[in-house]
């Protein structure tokens, strides 16, 4: 598939879903990075599946990650 058709696939999905704000395919790289930041996975590991040559973009997702410190004190 081309990336105008994805892009217009995802974009139209938004509008259907009724969202009030545009919807872009880029979000669902986002996405995908706070899912897999929120469940705990290595920000080096997340950094090499999204393709990120630098961990500072990788880093965006693992800061707001509500798991960040879960089991941090656990027995």
């Amino acid at each position: 598939m081309a990336h105008d058709t994805i892009a217009g696939i995802v974009e139209r999905s938004g509008e259907l879903a009724g969202l009030p704000f545009p919807i872009h395919a880029h979000m669902l790289r986002h996405g995908t990075g706070y899912y897999l930041a929120n469940r705990g996975i290595d920000t080096r590991t997340i950094q090499s599946y999204l393709g990120h040559k630098n961990i500072q973009h990788t880093v965006r997702y693992t800061e707001l990650a509500s798991t960040k410190f879960q089991g941090l004190w656990d027995d």
